[in-house]
């Protein structure tokens, strides 16, 4: 997809993307019935909508539609960009090497060498765009050394921590 063709949101329901605009979501028509529930009229046509669960760091959300259940979530032009430029592709790599997924200056080390570490951890934060990205562990490991420093500038693919 390229940047120009983006939508304001993508939002994925039950697996399946649905891109929506800005203008589509400022033109829905919901109340508020409750802290969880909702009304909302739709080519006049009404549907209850409850929220069983939220995860709002990760834009995920469990909603009941009439009494369906829906998984949600929601991408935002950001996201989507972060997507496109492969951003997250340090989700890929094994987790005996992580590897600077971009070029940037490391702001941040969150561990120390000999750390037990799970999945999920925040590893280091790495400066590229004007922007702070937080890098995570992609599996369980003890960090076996750490090949940068607070202030050191990296290219892309270029080693960061090894683990076992």
């Amino acid at each position: 997809m390229l940047f120009q063709e983006m939508k304001d949101y993508v939002i994925t329901v039950n697996k399946k993307a649905i891109p929506v605009s800005k203008k589509e979501v400022e033109g829905l028509d919901m109340v508020a019935v409750s802290g969880t529930d909702f009304h909302l009229l739709r080519n006049n046509q009404g549907y209850g909508i409850r929220l069983l669960r939220a995860d709002y760091l990760n834009k995920k959300l469990v909603v009941s539609v009439n009494g369906n259940t829906y998984e949600l979530t929601i991408e935002d032009a950001y996201d989507q960009r972060v997507q496109e430029m492969g951003l997250l592709a340090a989700a890929s790599q094994e987790v005996n090497s992580i590897k600077a997924p971009m070029p940037g200056l490391i702001v941040d080390i969150m561990v120390v060498e000999g750390q037990e570490i799970s999945e999920g951890s925040p590893l280091l934060i790495l400066s590229a765009m004007k922007m702070e990205n937080i890098i995570l562990s992609q599996g369980m490991g003890t960090v076996k050394t750490i090949a940068v420093k607070k202030d050191d500038a990296v290219e892309k693919g270029q080693l960061i921590i090894e683990m076992e």
